[in-house]
C-alpha cells in the first residue's frame, strides 16, 4: 500500500505555500518542523483534526462513496459515460482501468481505498500526538474522540467495500510502517468497535452548539449500531440504535421532504445526525450530486444552475412506491423548464423514455454544478430501521420490531405494516423500507451485499440503457487496487479477484 497522505505532509504543503515560488526550500527543515514543532498548541490540534475530516470532503465532492453505494444497486442508473457505468455492469478490474480523471480515483472504488487510508493516517497522527498537547482538557479529549470516531468510520467504509482490509492504528513514521498485511473482516470490526468505545467515552453529547458536520457521542453510538448490524451482532445493533433513539437528542422530521430541503438543513439536523455539509461558497465543500441528478443542460432552475442529467432512478423503483408514499415526491417523471414549460418523461433523457429524476439534492442557488446540499451519512431514521431489523433477527417480528418500522412508514404517509408476517417476510419488509427511505444516499448496494441478495435482485433491475446486468459472487466486494498490491508485498488481493 502506498503511504497515505498524512497530516504531516499536509502541514509541509501548507508551510511551502507560505513562501514565494522562487524561494529555495530546505526539505530537512520541514521534516524537523513537522515532527518536532507541530502538535504543540490547541491551534495545531484543531488543524490536525480538520485534516482528518478532510477525507470526507474527498469522498463526497466527486461522490465515490455514493456512486459505489448506488450505481451498482437496483434503484439508480447512471448515464453510460466517463467510466461511471463500470459500477452498473460490473466491468471494473483490479487495475480500475478507465478514464484517468474518473475511473481510477474520484469516482471509483480506488478513490474509496485511497481517501479512507488518507483519513486514517491523518486521524492516527491526532490520536498519537494530541494527548500530549497542553490545552483545555475537555476539548483535547473531544478532539481525540473525534479522531477515533473518524478512524472507525473510515475502517467501516473500507470493510463494507473491500471485506478484509489493512488495519492501521498508528501513524506512518517510516516507509516500512506502510507495509502491513490485511486482517480478516472480523478483526476489522473488533477494531472499529474498540475505537468507537473509546470515542464514546471522550465525546460530548450532541447540542445545538455542536459544530456542523462534527461527530458527537450519539453519532458514535449510531455508527456503532450500524457497524454491528453489518457484523451481524444483532444484540449490539439493537441496543446501540435504541440508545440513540431514547437519548432525546434527535427526533424524526415531521415531513420527510424537509430532510432534503436545502433551505431547511439547519432544522433537519434534528434527524440528520451526521452528514457531509455541503457549502458551495467554499470550493472544496460543495457536492456535485446536485449537478449529476438534475436534467441535462441546466434545463430547470429548480434542480440547480448547472446540471448534467447523469443520474436517474429506474422506472421499476419509482413504480414500487405507493402513490400515497410521500417519499415518491423525491422522484419525478417530469420537470418544469427555465421557460416554464412542463417537460414530460419521454424528453428527460435521450437514453430511455422512462428516465426518472431524483430530487433529494436540489439547490436553486447552486454555484455552477456545486450545491449546498448536505448528504446524509447517519440519520435517525436509520436507527429506527436498524433497531427493527435487529429485533426481528433476534426475536422475530415482535411488537417492538413493528413499532420501529411503522414509525418510518407512518412518517412517509403509509399505514402500519400488516401484522402476522413470518420472520423472513418481516425482514424483507424492513429491507424494502430501507430501500424507499435511503435511496440515493449511498446505502442500497451495501444492504444487498451484507444480506448476500445482490445476485438475485440485480438481474431484475434493468432498462433500455442496461438491458442485462449479471453480477458474479466476486462482486460482493471490490478488488483491492492493483497499484496498492504492487507497492506493498504483504498485501494480497481478495481471493475472488486473484
Amino acid at each position: 500500500m502506498k503511504r497515505p497522505f498524512s497530516t504531516s505532509i499536509l502541514v509541509a504543503v501548507l508551510a511551502a505555500f507560505g513562501f514565494s515560488a522562487c524561494q529555495e526550500l530546505d526539505e530537512t527543515v520541514y521534516s524537523s518542523v513537522i515532527t518536532t514543532n507541530f502538535y504543540k498548541s490547541a491551534q495545531d490540534a484543531e488543524a490536525a483534526l480538520t485534516a482528518a475530516y478532510g477525507s470526507i470532503n474527498d469522498l463526497f465532492d466527486q461522490a465515490p462513496i455514493v456512486f459505489a453505494g448506488d450505481f451498482a444497486g437496483d434503484q439508480l442508473w447512471v448515464k453510460p459515460v466517463v467510466g461511471r457505468n463500470v459500477f452498473a455492469v460490473y466491468s471494473y478490474d483490479t487495475d480500475y482501468s478507465g478514464p484517468k480523471s474518473f475511473g481510477r480515483t474520484a469516482e471509483s472504488p480506488y478513490g474509496l481505498w485511497q481517501f479512507c487510508y488518507k483519513g486514517i493516517e491523518n486521524a492516527n497522527w491526532v490520536i498519537d500526538r494530541v494527548p500530549a498537547i497542553g490545552m483545555e482538557t475537555n476539548r483535547r479529549n473531544a478532539i481525540v474522540g473525534e479522531a477515533l470516531f473518524l478512524r472507525a468510520f473510515y475502517h467501516f467504509t473500507l470493510a463494507k467495500n473491500f471485506g478484509d482490509v489493512v488495519i492501521r492504528t498508528s501513524p506512518s513514521q517510516s516507509e516500512s510502517d506502510a507495509l502491513v498485511a490485511k486482517s480478516p473482516k472480523a478483526e476489522v470490526y473488533k477494531q472499529i468497535f474498540k475505537d468507537l468505545d473509546d470515542a464514546i467515552a471522550r465525546l460530548p453529547s450532541y447540542a445545538a452548539s455542536t459544530i456542523k458536520g462534527r461527530a458527537s457521542k450519539e453519532v458514535a453510538i449510531g455508527l456503532y449500531a450500524k457497524a454491528a448490524l453489518y457484523a451481524e451482532d444483532w444484540t449490539t445493533a439493537k441496543t446501540k440504535a435504541q440508545e440513540v433513539i431514547t437519548s432525546g437528542k434527535y427526533t424524526l422530521m415531521p415531513s420527510v421532504l424537509d430532510v432534503f430541503d436545502v433551505e431547511k438543513e439547519d432544522a433537519a439536523r434534528q434527524e440528520n445526525m451526521f452528514a457531509f455539509e455541503g457549502d458551495n461558497a467554499t470550493r472544496a465543500r460543495g457536492t456535485t450530486l446536485m449537478g449529476f441528478c438534475g436534467p441535462a443542460n441546466s434545463a430547470s432552475r429548480d434542480y440547480g444552475n448547472t446540471t448534467f442529467g447523469s443520474i436517474f432512478a429506474f422506472q421499476a423503483f419509482f413504480d414500487s412506491f405507493s402513490p400515497t408514499d410521500k417519499r415518491r415526491q423525491l422522484l419525478d417523471t417530469s420537470f418544469v423548464s427555465v421557460a416554464g414549460k412542463v417537460v414530460p418523461q419521454k424528453e428527460i433523457t435521450p437514453y430511455t423514455v422512462k428516465g426518472v429524476l431524483i430530487k433529494k439534492y436540489m439547490d436553486r442557488n447552486s454555484v455552477g454544478a456545486k450545491g449546498r446540499n448536505n448528504v446524509p451519512m447517519l440519520r435517525l431514521a436509520d436507527m429506527y430501521l436498524i433497531a427493527s431489523e435487529a429485533e426481528a433477527r433476534l426475536n422475530g417480528p415482535t411488537a417492538t420490531a413493528y413499532q420501529y418500522l411503522n414509525a418510518i412508514r407512518n412518517r412517509a404517509g403509509l399505514a402500519n405494516l400488516p401484522t402476522g408476517l413470518s420472520k423472513d417476510d418481516f425482514i424483507r419488509a424492513v429491507l424494502q423500507e430501507r430501500s424507499w427511505e435511503f435511496f440515493a444516499e449511498g446505502d442500497r448496494w451495501y444492504d444487498l451485499t451484507r444480506t448476500n441478495t445482490f445476485l438475485t435482485v440485480i438481474p431484475k433491475a434493468v432498462n433500455e440503457v442496461y438491458p442485462t446486468r449479471a453480477p458474479q459472487p466476486k462482486h460482493r466486494y471490490y478488488p483491492i487496487p492493483l497499484d496498492e498490491i504492487r507497492a506493498n508485498p504483504k498485501l494480497e488481493q481478495n481471493p475472488d479477484w486473484k
